[in-house]
């Protein structure tokens, strides 16, 4: 049987606006508001990074590595590769080839769920990658059982449609529609700026109920 590879057309890359405005959003800020949206604490980072940008997403089922390089060959600079393993197994999909590739295509991040191999080297490519793990068993183009490009999918406890926005950093990965996160994302820095307050006012000695009954400006 020929192996099918379904492929939806893809969405624009996320606005350099609010791409500027989730620069500097922590995931952890807009945990205080929001419980949908969180991958999930198990998909963390490889090194410490923050990268905003347009969900590309890929459900890639088995050793099949034809499925990640068609969506390599789609990539827009700025797009963060959203990757759901709909088997769960402990197959790495995602090694130095494919992160120099993504690289080459200006890919802002790789979210997996599921494991990377070759870490030294993706390290080396710069590319920031949050995934489950490492594993030594890996996909193989020569594996073609098929799979789907910028369809809906499940990366950890969250739902990714293509083109949502995904904000990754050092405490998780986040993902929303764009008119949500820009809501979020607004919501966020205006909450940040008042916790720089905050945390004075605790490094002072006083109590957080005392902060909270003094009059606002």
């Amino acid at each position: 049987m020929t192996a099918f590879y379904q492929m939806i057309d893809r969405s624009p890359p996320l606005p350099a606006d609010l791409i500027e405005r989730l620069s500097s959003v922590d995931t952890a800020t807009i945990g205080h508001v929001e419980h949908l949206g969180f991958v999930g604490g198990d998909i963390r980072p490889l090194f410490p990074a923050r990268v905003a940008g347009a969900a590309f997403t890929v459900a890639a089922p088995g050793r099949d590595g034809v499925i990640i390089y068609k969506a390599i060959d789609l990539l827009l600079p700025g797009d963060i590769l959203v990757i759901s393993r709909v088997d769960r197994d402990d197959i790495a999909c995602v090694g130095g080839g494919v992160a120099a590739a993504a690289k080459a295509k200006g890919a802002a991040g790789i979210v997996i769920d599921g494991p990377c191999t070759d870490v030294g080297e993706i390290i080396a490519t710069g590319v920031p990658v949050w995934c489950r793990g490492v594993s030594a068993k890996t996909t193989n183009r020569q594996f073609q059982i098929g799979g789907s490009l910028n369809v809906p999918i499940a990366c950890g406890a969250a739902a990714v449609l293509p083109g949502y926005g995904v904000l990754a950093d050092n405490e998780g990965v986040f993902v929303a529609d764009r008119d949500r996160m820009r809501i979020l994302a607004d919501a966020a820095l205006e909450r940040q700026k008042r916790s720089v307050t905050v945390r004075s006012h605790l490094a002072s000695g006083r109590s957080i109920f005392d902060f909270d009954q003094e009059p606002r400006s």
